[in-house]
């Protein structure tokens, strides 16, 4: 393990395929850079399967490598496809839903 302490990284805008390789490269780096990152997905505006990709890539590269990766400050647009594809449990963050408009 190259890094330690703790970085925190905001992604915002497009979380797509049109940003993937630009955002694994941050991504990548933020995780050798610290033994516990959080990922702040509150200024994404799109999320599409790209998105999801690199999400699991940087889960499952935390546990191979004994780090910690914690997501935080869900968008709307991260809780709908966290939604439709059932993903809540399997990144195991607590996901803060929006209240409903009346």
């Amino acid at each position: 393990m190259s890094g330690g302490g703790q970085a925190v990284l905001a992604i915002e805008g497009e979380l797509t395929i049109y940003r993937a390789a630009e955002l694994c490269e941050e991504l990548k780096a933020a995780q050798a850079s610290a033994a516990e990152l959080e990922i702040n997905l509150a200024g994404v505006t799109e999320m599409d399967s790209a998105g999801v990709q690199l999400l699991m890539a940087a889960k499952k590269s935390a546990q191979v490598t004994q780090r910690t990766l914690r997501l935080v400050g869900h968008s709307p647009a991260v809780l709908e496809v966290f939604e439709i594809l059932d993903l809540a449990a399997h990144f195991g963050d607590p996901l803060v839903m929006p209240a409903a408009a009346h």
